[in-house]
């Protein structure tokens, strides 16, 4: 399961969710809000996403993580629009019969996230400049 939304992520209740009888070890990443990035303080961020695009291709991640760390549940929400110094922002979950297999699964669902998913962040700073992160190198990329 994939998700996004506007809401607070209520990371109890997502653990619960994969309550599973069969599951012997479970492993959970939270990417929290902080308030400071490149040497540059910041106040806040702002996530925007293409949720149609987001839920397709989280989708694939999650196949591809069960196809490599057999796991039992697996769950990803991220959050969209204005967050808050120390707001979670994303979260991701697997339950599985064995620990090896969440760690990894976890780790791999959380990688592949973070760099397949059309989800940006604009960090808002405490001078009063704002920026989308990466936005930059990823242009300087496309030009050569």
């Amino acid at each position: 399961m994939i998700e996004v939304t506007s809401a607070v992520i209520d990371a109890e209740k997502q653990k619960r969710a994969l309550c599973n009888a069969g599951a012997g070890g479970y492993c959970s990443f939270e990417g929290w809000v902080r308030n400071e990035n490149d040497g540059r303080l910041v106040n806040r961020l702002e996530y925007e996403a293409y949720e149609p695009l987001v839920i397709a291709e989280g989708k694939k991640v999650l196949a591809e993580a069960l196809q490599r760390f057999p796991y039992l549940e697996a769950r990803c929400v991220h959050r969209t629009g204005l967050l808050e110094i120390g707001d979670l922002a994303v979260w991701v979950g697997v339950a599985s019969a064995h620990r090896d297999e969440a760690f990894k699964a976890c780790r791999y669902i959380i990688d592949e996230l973070k760099m397949r998913l059309p989800i940006w962040k604009k960090e808002h700073y405490a001078d009063g400049d704002s920026g989308w992160v990466n936005c930059e190198r990823c242009a300087a990329h496309d030009q050569r």
